[in-house]
């Protein structure tokens, strides 16, 4: 297998990384991802420290675990940081103080996820192990404005051989991993293919959606800003529409988590997930232009070998 300072630093046997998304990608995904010989992650966003704490117990090395900064607690970032190999942030200027806190805390590299050659300078600047650079292709909430493989150009040249760097957005096949292994980045980061897995907490009706989807589908849009405003991100275009037709003060459906039961308003943030209710097709249905690639739902350990077969 091909050996990268992304497989260096974090000690996996493929330069491939799947994303963290909130409410999707369970530890259940991740063990799958990282026992297939990439790196798993976990969504983090706002889960209580214990509750993370406990989970990594339980997952093998290596695993990751991702925070939304607008959303992010920095007792749960230590839980993260006492037994995750990576910590990952994304969308909030890099912090030197949080990357510190991952460094003082435990054994872990901490990385940022990034829009612009900017904001990777000072993701170097704040000390982080790894940045991801994330083009616009990709699904759910997105920093930048640019594709990606001009972007990596940028991140690229603003980092040069300092920090290993991971490419993010629109890539959902073996050409594609290969293809930005080429242009420079360490690794290739994958979201939308992994939404479909049989271990991510994904609503069949979602991943069905997903499956049925071609790369002109997907929207960039700030319509799902209800817990999150004017954060861009792209969604299937159907789901736009959708929930558009329901009216201020109805319920779409209702999220359940645990014992816990909330009503989902139209343009709501979260993601469908397997025990939500109610009209799925209205809610975020998050993905990348990468949507296309996704024909089936499958196990993770197929979708890690279909995307790393050319290496």
């Amino acid at each position: 297998m091909l050996t990268t300072r992304f497989t260096e630093l974090i000690g996996c046997a493929l330069p491939l990384q799947q994303a963290g998304m909130g409410g999707v990608a369970t530890a259940d995904l991740a063990r799958a991802v990282s026992e297939a010989g990439a790196l798993g992650m976990i969504g983090a966003a706002m889960v209580p420290a214990a509750q993370l704490a406990q989970t990594l117990v339980d997952l093998p090395s290596p695993v990751g675990v991702n925070f939304l900064m607008p959303f992010v607690d920095t007792d749960a970032v230590e839980a993260a940081a006492g037994a995750a190999t990576l910590v990952e942030f994304f969308y909030g200027d890099p912090d030197p103080a949080l990357v510190e806190r991952v460094h003082k805390n435990g054994n872990a590299k901490a990385a940022w996820q990034v829009g612009d050659a900017d904001e990777a300078r000072r993701a170097e600047q704040a000390a982080c192990d790894l940045i991801v650079a994330q083009g616009v292709e990709a699904g759910g909430h997105v920093r930048g404005t640019i594709g990606l493989l001009p972007l990596l150009d940028g991140v690229l040249d603003a980092v040069g051989d300092q920090i290993p760097v991971v490419a993010a957005g629109g890539i959902g096949t073996a050409k594609a991993v290969k293809a930005v292994l080429a242009a420079g980045a360490d690794a290739a980061r994958i979201g939308t293919r992994f939404v479909a897995a049989e271990e991510a907490d994904t609503h069949p009706e979602y991943a069905q959606a997903l499956v049925d989807a071609g790369p002109d589908d997907t929207v960039l849009t700030t319509a799902f800003g209800v817990m999150w405003p004017d954060a861009p991100h792209r969604v299937l275009k159907s789901c736009v529409d959708a929930a558009g037709q329901f009216a201020e003060g109805d319920a779409v459906g209702e999220l359940v988590m645990g014992e816990v039961r909330m009503p989902l308003p139209p343009f709501a943030v979260p993601c469908p997930g397997r025990t939500t209710t109610g009209t799925v097709k209205a809610m975020a249905l998050y993905a990348g232009q990468s949507v296309g690639a996704v024909t089936k739902r499958q196990p993770a350990v197929e979708i890690v070998r279909e995307l790393t077969a050319d290496l």
